[in-house]
């Protein structure tokens, strides 16, 4: 999603929301058609208090390996929309993420606005994110797509023929800001629904 270069440190505040929304709610992956379709999916399409947590534009050196720690330690597993450039930056956190039982979503190569792309150019694109991601992990499966910028255009089609259900969001805590711990618990325990897709990051620019 959302990212801009220079965007403060998240480890804090992301750490102090997940503790704040895994004491509500029971973490699930979010909803996909089958076969894949098309249709973009926000929700886990479970009854109850559930919701799918997904974190975008890593992997990061630093607040992957941490985010990962308190995953386990929770025992919740999660989705990563990982930046194809990143990837190939840190493969090994890509192998750690997978080791770990969490879930992969391609996130583009270059996290570049596809929404005006041709079909032909965002299929180029995506082929080139899972080529990167299966170079860290052969035969990695990678259920979802997700557009950077929620700029969809044409990708939910290519995504689908690729075998990604397109993957998107009902809440947006817009953790690149700086509004502080308070704020982002706040955000979280008065928008979260049942069922809700919530997109955080765990990756993007860098201080």
């Amino acid at each position: 999603m959302t990212t801009t270069p220079g965007r403060p440190r998240i480890r804090s505040r992301l750490l102090a929301a997940l503790f704040t929304i895994g004491f509500v709610f029971c973490a699930a992956t979010p909803a996909q058609a089958d076969p894949v379709t098309a249709d973009i999916v926000d929700s886990t399409g479970r009854d109850g208090r559930t919701v799918a947590l997904t974190f975008d534009d890593g992997p990061d050196p630093e607040d992957t390996p941490a985010l990962l720690s308190v995953l386990s330690r929770h025992q919740v597993k999660a989705v990563f929309c990982l930046w194809g450039e990143h990837v190939r930056q840190y493969p090994e956190i890509v192998r750690q993420i997978v080791a770990e039982g969490h879930t992969l979503c391609n996130h583009s190569m270059r996290h570049d606005d596809l929404g005006a792309w041709s079909a032909e150019d965002i299929r180029a694109d995506l082929q080139a994110t899972s080529a990167a991601i299966r170079e860290a992990v052969p035969n990695a499966r990678i259920p979802y797509f997700r557009a950077p910028y929620g700029s969809w255009g044409q990708t939910p089609q290519v995504a689908a023929e690729l075998g990604m259900q397109p993957l998107g969001w009902k809440m947006d805590v817009a953790d690149w800001e700086p509004p502080g711990t308070e704020e982002l618990v706040r955000r979280l325990v008065e928008g979260v629904t049942p069922g809700a897709v919530v997109l955080l990051h765990d990756g993007g620019g860098r201080p």
